[in-house]
């Protein structure tokens, strides 16, 4: 070791090397750890994986997980691709995502299972081997099932082709099928092989609304090795409504009603919908509710005419409500500049009109039982007292809590990995391109540093030594998260929630967005944001969601030249007419990037009887001549540091600064 340390370095840095020295005790020790470290930093990067606007759709992203994004195929390819059949490939895949099911299947049909045992574990192991290959023995001796643990060690860095180990690996697997322990052993080694398929997942936002199981996402989530999530608008909306936001809970409830998945509400979270469902039988009893009805697939067998009926009277009975309570919500923050949205006072109710800047538009739905002209936004009793039990019903649901606390301990408004920046929606911009100002209490953001800001107030709703008035204003923003003209959530002039359900005139439809939408095909404006989030690297990019990608119509997620690649295709069933797919995965690898767009996932029951597979394209987005390694990573850093600390140790060992301990130099 040819570095050199001065007296001064060694004494200003002596606190650190002491605190060090407890856990690397002694020279051995510091050498052992240098080497290690050393080694790891010349090891590839692993596989990052790239997911944005889930939306409620849980068999399609719980199988993404399972399959990588189809990496695992990809291998099981290389390795078989000539000795096996490609229907014995789909067989094999469809084991390794789904090992319980799939088994219970086989056992129906197989008629020698000691034979089928001992084949596929030997391919298992193989491919185990393959997807391990890039890691350290301890990384993946870390992520091993504790039961099986050493026996799929041993079995990972053996091989049959061995002449003097053969024996040995062959007697472990008739081993493992003669005792009776072979269906648990293919669970493990394959919930082994998805775990190491994906080194780290990028969740950018909106996992809820839409789709029937955010709940079940969340789960998946919650228990996941290694994964970090950047908000999204729905997921704010959601943070809200667990803070006890009502015009939160209000639009979570209406959007819900939209597309007729209850179940997230009651199975997932155990929200009592009975009280709305009362309401809105008895207010609206008489009403058709035309425009209220779910938003339904054409083969929709879920419902039935009278749940279809009743839904889209609780969509109507909760959106008027909704109406009422944003709007002193919008008196309560005149701050916010939210005036136009008070609608329900353009209402003439004797001529069943709406009138707005002298304007008059028909209105396609004129039954207001709940309105009263002379106070339009006043509540009635049966309103209050169903707001005030909806809002209890939030407040005291357990798994919401525990989902909102994973949301706030693995995510952010934003996220910088490996020269990546990422987050939901936007950043806002003036027209000339530079960051816009965003008033926030008083003081005023933009950048970096408003993003920063909005991830402080977020949090803050939940602390409960917060300020009484700080915590209040907190749990008000979320609201303006979702719908606020300068939130990096929304970033529209408006939400035109009331026009699109009671308006005719699809002008007034109309949701302009910001000025980072128009510009952000401007590689000078990505490399302004990138500069200003302190991004670094030859290679940086920014990563979004939030807009869908039409590519039915020719729209390319990759913009900027290059430098801006927008991930949201359209995960939701809602979503696959307009973008004409089912949902992007980027994949970053250490030979670059690929951009995999999905077909709509039939069902894990398909998948596990046929072998049927979501069907993915991968498109070249960015590869690189020489394979990434952990060294260019932002790990890679973390980890030349941690060496550099270690050096600096076994320099003041060595020359008496710090005296060696006899503590075993293993236990570090």
């Amino acid at each position: 070791m040819t570095q050199s340390y001065t007296y001064e370095k060694i004494q200003g840095d002596m606190r650190l090397l002491e605190l060090l020295s407890q856990s690397v005790p002694n020279i051995g020790a510091a050498c052992s750890e240098i080497i290690n470290l050393e080694a790891i930093l010349n090891l590839p990067k692993g596989t990052e994986h790239f997911l944005a606007d889930i939306h409620g759709e849980y068999e399609a992203f719980q199988h993404i997980l399972k399959n990588a994004s189809g990496n695992i195929k990809r291998k099981v390819n290389e390795i078989f691709g000539t000795t096996m059949r490609e229907a014995e490939i789909r067989q094999l895949c469809s084991l390794i995502y789904y090992p319980e099911r799939k088994l219970q299947y086989i056992k129906t049909s197989e008629t020698n299972l000691n034979d089928f045992y001992n084949i596929t574990l030997h391919q298992l192991v193989s491919v185990c081997q393959s997807v391990s290959s890039k890691y350290t023995r301890s990384k993946v001796r870390k992520a091993l099932p504790k039961e099986f643990a050493y026996i799929i060690e041993e079995l990972l860095h053996e091989s049959p082709l061995d002449n003097n180990k053969q024996a040995y690996f062959n007697r472990i697997i008739e081993t493992i099928v003669s005792t009776g322990r072979a269906d648990e052993f293919i669970c493990a080694i394959c919930n082994l092989i998805q775990r190491l398929s994906i080194d780290q997942l990028h969740i950018l936002g909106d996992i809820f609304d839409r789709g029937p199981g955010a709940h079940i996402i969340m789960d998946t989530l919650c228990g996941y090795h290694n994964f970090d999530i950047q908000w999204g608008n729905h997921d704010a909306l959601w943070m809200g409504a667990a803070a006890g936001n009502d015009c939160c809970i209000a639009n979570v409830l209406r959007l819900t009603l939209r597309y007729g998945n209850l179940s997230t509400l009651e199975d997932g979270y155990g929200i009592n919908l009975v009280p709305l469902a009362t309401f809105a039988m008895e207010t609206y009893a008489n009403d058709p509710c035309h425009y209220f009805g779910p938003q339904l697939e054409k083969d929709d067998t879920r419902h039935t005419p009278k749940a279809r009926r009743l839904i889209a009277q609780m969509h109507k009975a909760i959106s008027i409500i909704q109406f009422k309570l944003e709007a002193a919500m919008i008196d309560h923050r005149p701050e916010w500049h939210m005036e136009e949205r008070k609608q329900l006072e353009h209402i003439d109710f004797k001529r069943k009109v709406f009138v707005r800047d002298g304007k008059e538009y028909a209105l396609r739905d004129d039954f207001f039982p709940t309105v009263n002209p002379d106070a339009p936004y006043q509540l009635t009793p049966e309103e209050q007292d169903l707001v005030g039990k909806l809002h209890h019903s939030f407040s005291v649901s357990d798994k919401l809590n525990k989902h909102i606390q994973c949301l706030f301990s693995h995510g952010c408004m934003y996220g910088i990995f490996n020269s990546n920046l990422l987050f939901h929606a936007s950043v806002p911009l003036n027209e000339d391109g530079t960051l816009k100002e965003v008033d926030i209490r008083g003081e005023k953001f933009k950048g970096r540093a408003l993003l920063d800001k909005i991830g402080m107030v977020m949090r803050s709703a939940f602390n409960t030594d917060t300020e009484a008035d700080e915590r209040q204003f907190a749990v008000d923003y979320f609201w303006y998260l979702w719908c606020g003209k300068d939130s990096p959530l929304f970033d529209k002039d408006k939400m035109t929630t009331f026009e699109r359900y009671f308006l005719e005139d699809k002008d007034t439809h109309t949701e302009e967005k910001g000025f980072y939408y128009k510009l952000r095909d401007d590689e000078k404006i990505c490399d302004m944001i990138l500069d200003a989030f302190g991004v670094k690297g030859e290679h940086r990019h920014i990563i979004n969601g939030h807009v869908p990608v039409r590519v039915g119509r020719g729209e390319t997620p990759i913009k900027a030249n290059g430098k801006l690649m927008v991930i949201d295709g359209g995960f939701a069933k809602a979503y696959h007419n307009t973008t004409g797919i089912a949902g992007y995965t980027l994949v970053f690898h250490s030979r670059g990037f690929q951009l995999v767009q999905h077909e709509p996932f039939t069902s894990a029951e398909e998948a596990i009887k046929n072998g049927t597979d979501i069907v993915s394209t991968t498109q070249i987005v960015e590869m690189s001549t020489q394979r990434m390694m952990v060294r260019d990573t932002d790990k890679g850093k973390e980890i030349a540091s941690q060496i550099e600390e270690l050096k600096e140790l076994l320099y003041a060992y060595r020359h008496g600064y710090i005296k060696e301990s006899t503590k075993d130099k293993f236990k570090y």
